[in-house]
């Protein structure tokens, strides 16, 4: 068990840990990647190329969780923020490369929902890769493993191809861990070997350009006639950089078949909308929200129940601050107060089918 809880902890650092790059640019790389004699060494930029929209597949072996896919949700500047999957749980990285220095500034795992964290204050500092690329580079990890580079041309295979790549070990007390980077693609494999033999691996079997991230959101809707709110699954796309709070917009005013009533007018926006550390969304509104809502009492009551149940059922949270045009709510029916939020409660809701 403790070799397993191991090897989960140091997948869930490395493994994840890659670029992205359009199809085009999958072809296995065949020649020598040491630099030639009068050309231009390579640099870590080369070997993660940080481009959008693309899916990085990995197939693993060794244990359930080293299968995963990588995305980007948004790139600014030097920095990219990128989303693993490996089936079991989401994990957001924020990277960048500066001086030389491929680095994750920060990390949070059951990372469900979309939001742009490249700019929060840094939680960690791993450096992935570090220049020169030349074998003898080494670093000392936070925890006191060592970091070097160990080869600058070994081939390796993947479901995807061959490659020729930069090979960086990570070792520690009972174990190390190889990873490979390829020019122009990212990190193509993984491989952890323990003290007594057991291997964990993860290989790029396939790499998708224009690719959107997906998800299945439930938005909540009122049934003015039945006194009831009706949910909905929607599969909703995110390009990278694009805004969550415009792709949810649009959502909700997409109005699904059936006896329901509109949640937000034709002008309404969402001005800001995150998941503050108190644990409770904030979902800011222009003034439309209200000046085109024209509802009674207990149709008001409904929106104002849709609109929480959907915001805090995406974020993973019971409660949603509520204000618009950063006031609190206020109507001819309700006034909140400062602070004062919106509770989910499901308990009269019903699936649309």
């Amino acid at each position: 068990m403790k070799k397993i809880i191991l090897v989960m902890s140091l997948l869930f650092t490395l493994v994840v840990l890659n670029g992205c790059a359009n199809k085009n640019d999958t072809k296995p790389i065949t020649e020598d990647v040491k630099p030639q004699e009068n050309s231009q060494p390579l640099t870590v930029q080369d070997y993660y190329p940080i481009k959008e929209n693309t899916n990085y597949v990995y197939e693993g072996k060794g244990i359930e969780y080293a299968s995963y896919n990588v995305m980007v949700d948004y790139i600014e500047g030097n920095r990219v923020q990128i989303r693993s999957n490996n089936g079991g749980t989401e994990t957001v990285k924020v990277l960048e490369i500066n001086d030389g220095k491929l680095t994750v500034l920060f990390a949070r795992g059951e990372s469900y929902y979309r939001e742009n964290l490249i700019k929060s204050p840094g939680n960690t500092e791993d450096v992935l890769l570090k220049e020169p690329l030349v074998v003898g580079t080494s670093w000392i990890l936070a925890d006191g493993r060592k970091r070097s580079i160990t080869n600058l041309e070994a081939e390796i295979t993947t479901p995807l191809g061959t490659y020729k790549t930069l090979e960086v070990t990570t070792e520690g007390k009972d174990d190390k861990t190889q990873d490979y980077y390829a020019p122009n693609i990212g990190l193509v494999k993984s491989l952890f070997t323990s003290s007594d033999g057991f291997e964990v691996s993860s290989s790029l079997s396939k790499l998708e350009s224009n690719v959107p991230l997906t998800q299945n959101v439930k938005f909540f809707y009122p049934n003015v006639n039945e006194d009831k709110i009706y949910s909905v699954n929607k599969k909703l796309s995110f390009k990278t950089n694009d805004l969550t709070k415009s792709v949810l917009e649009k959502a909700f005013k997409e109005l699904p078949n059936g006896d329901i009533s509109k949640v937000l007018g034709p002008n309404a926006k969402i001005k800001s909308l995150y998941l503050n550390k108190d644990n409770v969304a904030y979902i800011d509104f222009t003034k439309e929200f209200t000046s085109e809502m024209n509802a009674g009492s207990s149709y008001e009551s409904m929106i104002l129940q849709s609109v929480t149940n959907t915001i805090g059922n995406y974020y993973g949270v019971d409660k949603v601050y509520l204000t618009v045009e950063g006031s609190p709510y206020a109507s001819g029916h309700y006034i909140m107060d400062k602070g004062e939020f919106f509770s989910v409660d499901l308990n009269n809701t019903v699936e649309l089918r």
